[in-house]
């Protein structure tokens, strides 16, 4: 399900002592979210322009060290978890003898397991868990039945579980709110380029079939799950824990980054474990708003992502011209994802752009479900993949956005990534062989969670904000903190006064 990273290098009762003796401000947690006067200023004296210049440093600097990384761990992640598809094409279910729901079922399994929670620090997590999953692909690759095949998906499933939740957790202790969407995107179209790649990947690797006696899709997981243990052999070095503990900053730019992100009221590290946190997260209505919406994104994306090997089968396309023809589709959906990123975190208007590209995405499956004609099923795979992949992104940090306090953050983000998850169970078993080409009941179900989850709880959530916004402007909620001690106000995060959202 996700990963709570918290912060556990310093002994606890230093933690515990080290909080107390901070006063609990209104603009955050004890911990989490400092105030400008607690830090120094390395800048005290210089123009605004100066500031400006040092601050576009400072952060092309923190990009440069994270987002490439991040990028391919999370490309990694989608090509162990769907080159699936791509082995389906090359033969396996032949090989291991598999027949009528098996390969759904293999497909189920992995979701099954998606459920972990566990609490480390990002250098051990990530490490530890890229390291596992490459052995496990590794070793799929090995398997000779069809029980092989679902034990090592269930572990699968288990090592992956964290990464994406976790990330995108990790990615809001360092960026200010309005700069978290185009990160997260950059970092999500991985996944778009994950198919793409896996696409050419897998037809150049399919080629191998018979060396070693070992056909050529289980030399896909084999070379591929080779691949991912190398990178994490590296992980170690190149994943650092907190902002105040990055050794590729100086101690002058861990306060600029410190201070940026007081100035937005977000935090720099990993606040003290409180179970309050998690009650006020299960208490949220917003956390169950964006589960919601989150499944209108995720039974889409896996049912697209597992199955458009299969649909491009079913319109008459074979084996590597069929790998290939998956290329496109996720290099346009890649571009789209970063460029809704970027345009969400400048108007800011997070629900509109989900409103917009879910409707693309509406019309592509529309396309698919109505015709046989190939030339149109395959136009509406581009429609379909650009309305899918961008909400992704857009969505979590729209929540990431809307929600206060460091670690109930990371508990909501944990609950919707999980929620949206387990949906993978139904996109798993929806596509049908013997409805090719249309696959009516996929393709239906796929429309019914982009029209009713999707494009329905977009515009709810952005009504319901839009109405809480204007009640906190026009003074309504200025009584919310009466009778409430510091310990309470921290507990409540966003539900405060002067805390507008983002629409």
């Amino acid at each position: 399900m996700t990963t709570i990273i918290a912060d556990v290098e310093k002994p606890q009762d230093q933690r515990r002592s080290h909080e107390k003796d901070h006063e609990v401000h209104i603009g955050g947690s004890r911990r989490g979210s400092e105030s400008l006067d607690m830090l120094p200023d390395p800048d005290a004296g210089k123009s605004d322009e100066e500031r400006k210049k040092i601050d576009r440093a400072l952060m092309w600097k923190v990009d440069r060290w994270l987002i490439p990384w991040l990028c391919l761990l999370y490309l990694l992640s989608f090509l162990d978890r769907t080159n699936i598809g791509n082995a389906r094409l090359a033969g396996m279910e032949d090989d291991l003898g598999m027949a009528g729901h098996d390969y759904n079922n293999t497909l189920t399994i992995f979701f099954i397991t998606n459920i972990l929670l566990k609490r480390l620090t990002p250098r051990y997590f990530f490490t530890g868990i890229i390291f596992l999953w490459g052995l496990i692909m590794t070793l799929m690759g090995l398997v000779t039945n069809y029980s092989g095949l679902l034990a090592c998906r269930w572990f699968l499933g288990l090592a992956e579980a964290g990464l994406f939740p976790g990330v995108n957790y990790y990615l809001s202790c360092w960026y200010k709110r309005s700069e978290l969407g185009v990160r997260a995107a950059t970092f999500f179209s991985a996944a778009a380029l994950a198919g793409s790649f896996g696409g050419l990947l897998a037809a150049a690797i399919a080629q191998m079939d018979g060396i070693g006696g070992k056909p050529g899709w289980a030399w896909i997981f084999i070379i591929e799950g080779l691949a991912t243990m190398f990178v994490g052999g590296f992980c170690w070095w190149m994943v650092f824990d907190w902002p105040d503990t990055a050794r590729f900053l100086n101690p002058e730019e861990r306060i600029r980054l410190r201070r940026r992100l007081a100035e937005d009221k977000q935090s720099s590290s990993a606040e003290e474990y409180d179970k309050r946190h998690i009650y006020a997260a299960l208490k949220d209505w917003k956390t169950w708003g964006y589960a919601f919406i989150y499944m209108g994104c995720l039974c889409p994306l896996y049912a697209f992502s597992l199955f458009l090997p299969t649909i491009l089968r079913g319109m008459g396309y074979q084996g590597t011209r069929a790998q290939l023809l998956s290329v496109p589709p996720y290099a346009v959906a890649a571009t789209m994802t970063i460029f809704i990123g970027w345009l969400a975190d400048r108007t800011r208007c997070r629900g509109y752009c989900n409103m917009a590209v879910v409707t693309c995405g509406i019309i592509g499956f529309i396309m698919l479900i109505s015709t046989q004609d190939p030339h149109i099923q395959y136009a509406g795979t581009f429609l379909g993949a650009m309305g899918i992949y961008p909400t992704i992104a857009n969505t979590l940090s729209w929540a990431s956005n809307n929600i206060e306090g460091v670690y109930k953050r990371g508990v909501v983000i944990g609950i919707v990534v999980g929620w949206g998850n387990l949906n993978g169970v139904v996109s798993s078993n929806i596509y049908i062989s013997n409805e090719s080409p249309r696959f009516y009941t996929g393709h239906g179900v796929v429309l019914a969670y982009l029209i009713v989850c999707l494009l329905g709880g977009t515009i709810f959530m952005h009504v319901m904000l839009r109405r809480e916004n204007a009640k906190r402007r026009s003074g309504q909620r200025d009584n919310m903190h009466e009778g409430k001690t510091r310990e309470q106000i921290w507990v409540a995060g966003d539900n405060r006064p002067d805390f507008l959202y983002t629409l």
